[in-house]
């Protein structure tokens, strides 16, 4: 059973930035693709970025690409979102996803075939 637990979420000024990490509990976490979807307030969940075990190719949603970098250090089991110019429009519950498939189907795949997730971080963006 994988854990992973999201941090770094907070309160920030729009065109700021914010790291998120996500913390993973296994060792085969090297093997698996991550990602980060988020959730806003009466909206569906939707995917932000994903990244292969092995670090790349990437994926973006084309909401967030040119701002946001996904990035991941197996030796740390930790993955990273690094968000910059932050809009009001960002701000949602962001969730980190693990999943033995490849960034690429991550980024298409419904969300219910996903096998791990995180609780999440809140990131609020004021205008």
């Amino acid at each position: 059973q994988v854990q992973l637990v999201e941090s770094g979420g907070g309160l920030v000024q729009a065109g700021g930035s914010l790291r998120l990490s996500c913390a993973a509990s296994e060792r085969t976490f090297n093997m698996y693709a991550m990602g980060w979807f988020r959730q806003a307030p009466g909206k569906a969940r939707e995917f932000v970025a994903a990244i292969n075990w092995s670090g790349g190719p990437t994926y973006y949603a084309d909401s967030v690409k040119g701002r946001f970098t996904i990035s991941r250090d197996n030796a740390k089991n930790t993955m990273y979102l690094q968000i910059n110019s932050l809009k009001p429009e960002d701000t949602a519950v962001y969730y980190c996803a693990s999943d033995p498939t490849t960034a690429q189907s991550m980024a298409v795949m419904p969300g219910s075939e996903i096998d791990y997730w995180g609780r999440g971080t809140q990131v609020t963006v004021s205008s």
